[in-house]
């Protein structure tokens, strides 16, 4: 295999004189002598057998054939950047890769906002996402293996487990839904004649899920679903308000007057792996990212 007959280190300069414009405000960015830049574009545009640069006045700037070559060098100059910053992150303790379990009705507005603050401080740690049902039992929690999971279980079973936020769920069905016609509040026998669109908890008992006397209810293992399919009108449904707060909003769908309570809470907790049993920097940071998010930290 032939090797490069020009260097990284030449793109780069060439680079730099022409965002900076001449060769002497190259050389001050570059921390370097004006004749040390001119000799490496010098060395460039022998190797390469073809004009690069012409001096017009006192700018440099492209010939034809510099503008095509320096645009195929770019991104490779960008990928050794990003080479060398990934191998100053692995040196310093940085996480290649990270999972994390999440309960599905954690709101999602709020989980890839903290995913997206991670992945500004960390681009180069790749971030596996698992979803699960609610009340995952802690023996299936364990065989997924994350660093982190977002969990109705209370954190006492955990090594490090911290409470996040109480998710609101409220009672909605589509606006024009038959249940918005009858006289408020609404009672049990009123929602026993129509199919409860929910998600699914491990926890549910069987009776819960169809009480003798109803119509069929369906059960679904997101909240994505559950909310497409009362949005539709298959039915009614108690789902998180931060996922239904648009379309209460828009008039798509509406929240339901009830004679029992009108909301129910699901308290979700932060739980560090028992094999892990440490903080390292990078899932810290990622612990950081989610606390904020749910406003437990200032």
């Amino acid at each position: 295999m032939a090797l490069p007959r020009t260097t990284l280190e030449q793109w780069v300069v060439l680079q730099t004189v022409i965002e900076q414009g001449s060769y002497a405000q190259a050389a001050t960015v570059l921390n370097r002598s004006q004749s040390s830049v001119s000799y490496a574009l010098s060395g460039l545009q022998e190797r390469i057998g073809l004009p690069l640069l012409e001096i017009n006045g006192r700018k440099a700037t492209l010939t034809e054939q510099g503008r095509a070559l320096l645009a195929q060098a770019t991104p490779l100059i960008s990928a050794f950047l990003q080479l060398e910053h990934r191998a100053a992150g692995l040196k310093g303790g940085v996480r290649t890769e990270l999972s994390l379990v999440v309960d599905s009705v954690f709101p999602q507005n709020r989980l890839f906002r903290a995913l997206k603050h991670f992945q500004s401080q960390f681009p180069d740690t790749r971030v596996h996402l698992t979803e699960i049902l609610r009340g995952e039992s802690l023996e299936q929690l364990s065989e997924q293996s994350a660093d982190l999971y977002i969990t109705t279980l209370a954190p006492e079973n955990a090594i490090h487990g911290r409470f996040l936020l109480d998710v609101d769920f409220v009672p909605v069905a589509k606006s024009d839904h038959p249940l918005l016609s009858l006289p408020v509040p609404l009672t049990a026998q009123d929602l026993a004649r129509f199919p409860l669109i929910s998600v699914a908890d491990r926890h549910a008992r069987s009776e819960d899920k169809h009480p003798a006397g109803t119509v069929a209810h369906w059960t679904f293992t997101t909240v994505g679903a559950a909310l497409e399919a009362i949005t539709v009108g298959v039915g009614y449904g108690w789902l998180p308000l931060e996922s239904v707060d648009k379309a209460l909003e828009s008039g798509l769908l509406s929240r339901l007057m009830l004679s029992a309570r009108t909301v129910r809470q699901t308290s979700l907790y932060m739980v560090l792996d028992n094999e892990t049993q440490r903080y390292d920097q990078t899932v810290s940071e990622l612990a950081k990212s989610i606390l904020e998010e749910c406003g437990l930290l200032p």
